[in-house]
C-alpha cells in the first residue's frame, strides 16, 4: 500500500536573499515521504509568497488533504491538483523516486550517475552596483561564462551604467549576458529601455512587464531588439500552445515548482518546440530534495546548455547530500551520501 506523509520544515538562509519581492531570511517548506513495501521516496512542495498559484493560507492543510486521500486509496494520477502546482511537483517526484528504489535517482543519466557536471549560469543577486560587479568578478573567477542579473529595483540610469561598465569590462565574447526584470517595468517603458539595453549584446530579458498583460507583451515581444523570455506570465496559463501561438516570445524559462512538476513543463516544451521557441530550465529556492529531482530531470532532456539551477548553498539547514559545486557546475559526488536524519521518522 501506498502512504505519504507531509513533513513541515523550514529551511534559514545563511543570509538574507535580496529579491524583487523583498529580502529573504527563511522559507517554509514541505516534504513529502513516500512509502511502498518497505521502499521510501521523497519529493518537495513549497511556494513563493506572492507569486505562486498555491500560494495560499491552508496550504499545509491542502498538502495533508492530498496525502490523506492517497492514503485512502486514491490514485495519484487521478487527484485533480491543477490549482496545487507545487504540491503535483512534490507528489510527482517523491513518487519517481520511489519508482527508482528510494535511491534518490529519479532518471538514469550520466549526470545522475556522477560521471558528468551540469554547467549553471552564474546568478547575480540584488545589490549597489558594485556589489553586483563585486559578485560577477567572483564568478568569473569560478568559471561561469553566462552571467544573470536581475534588473528593475534600482534607478533605470544606474543600472543601464552599471551593465554599459559589465560590458567595458568583459565583452561579449567573454561572458553571455542574461537579464531578468520581473515584471518591473510599465508597458510604456519597456520598449525605449529594452532599446537602451540593445548595444550590450543580451542574449534574453526575461518577464519585462507583469502578466496579464497579453496584448501588451505581444506589441513588446514583436518590437523588441532584445530578445523576450516570459517566465511569470507561465503560471497562470492553461494552454501552452495558445498562449506561445499568441504572444510568440523568443524564450521560456520553466520552473518545475511554480507550472505543476515535470510532466506539466514537458508540456509547455513540447508547445514551444512546435514553435521554435527556445526553453531553459530554472529552480525555485528548492532544498537538496527537490534541486536533485530537477537537475537529474534537466540532464535527461538537455545536458549541455546552461540552464539556471541552484547549488543547494544557499541554506544552513540544508538537507545533507551529495551534490556539490564544482566551479560554475553541479555534480553528484559518487563518494558522498544522502542523509534524511530525523526526516524519516
Amino acid at each position: 500500500m501506498l502512504t505519504i506523509k507531509p513533513i513541515p520544515y523550514r529551511l534559514h538562509f545563511r543570509r538574507p536573499a535580496a529579491t524583487s519581492r523583498g529580502a529573504l531570511r527563511a522559507r517554509e517548506i514541505v516534504f513529502l515521504r513516500a512509502e511502498q513495501n518497505g521502499v521510501i521516496g521523497w519529493g518537495e512542495c513549497g511556494v513563493v509568497p506572492g507569486l505562486s498559484r498555491d500560494d495560499r493560507a491552508d496550504y499545509v492543510e491542502a498538502i495533508r488533504a492530498v496525502c490523506h486521500a492517497i492514503n485512502r486509496g486514491a490514485d495519484p494520477a487521478e487527484l485533480e491538483l491543477a490549482a496545487l502546482p507545487s504540491i503535483a511537483f512534490g507528489l510527482e517526484t517523491a513518487l519517481l523516486d520511489l519508482a527508482g528504489g528510494g535511491q534518490q535517482r529519479l532518471f538514469d543519466t550520466p549526470f545522475s550517475r556522477g560521471e558528468a557536471m551540469l554547467p549553471l549560469h552564474g546568478l547575480i543577486w540584488m545589490d549597489t552596483p558594485a556589489g553586483m560587479l563585486d559578485q560577477i568578478e567572483r564568478k568569473l573567477r569560478l568559471g561561469c561564462r553566462v552571467i544573470k542579473l536581475k534588473v528593475g529595483a534600482l534607478p533605470f540610469d544606474d543600472e543601464l551604467a552599471m551593465l554599459a561598465e559589465l560590458r567595458r569590462r568583459w565583452p561579449a565574447g567573454e561572458i553571455e549576458l542574461r537579464l531578468d526584470a520581473n515584471g518591473a517595468w510599465q508597458p510604456d517603458q519597456a520598449l525605449a529601455r529594452l532599446a537602451a539595453l540593445a548595444s550590450l549584446d543580451v542574449a534574453f530579458l526575461e518577464q519585462p512587464i507583469r502578466p496579464g498583460q497579453p496584448q501588451e507583451m505581444v506589441a513588446i515581444c514583436a518590437a523588441s531588439p532584445i530578445p523576450i523570455a516570459l517566465d511569470e506570465e507561465l503560471i497562470a496559463a492553461d494552454d501552452p500552445l495558445a498562449l506561445l501561438s499568441t504572444i510568440r516570445p523568443q524564450h521560456l524559462v520553466l520552473k518545475p515548482s511554480l507550472l505543476g512538476g515535470l510532466a506539466a513543463c514537458q508540456r509547455w516544451i513540447d508547445a514551444a518546440s512546435r514553435l521554435g521557441v527556445q526553453w531553459w530550465i530554472n529552480s525555485l529556492l528548492e532544498s537538496n530534495i527537490g534541486l536533485n529531482a530537477i537537475a537529474q530531470w534537466t540532464s535527461a532532456l538537455d545536458d549541455g546548455r546552461v540552464h539556471g539551477l541552484g547549488t543547494g548553498q544557499l541554506f544552513a539547514n540544508n538537507i545533507p547530500a551529495p551534490l556539490r559545486l564544482e566551479g560554475c557546475g553541479l555534480r553528484l559526488a559518487t563518494d558522498a551520501a544522502w542523509s534524511f536524519g530525523g526526516l524519516a521518522g
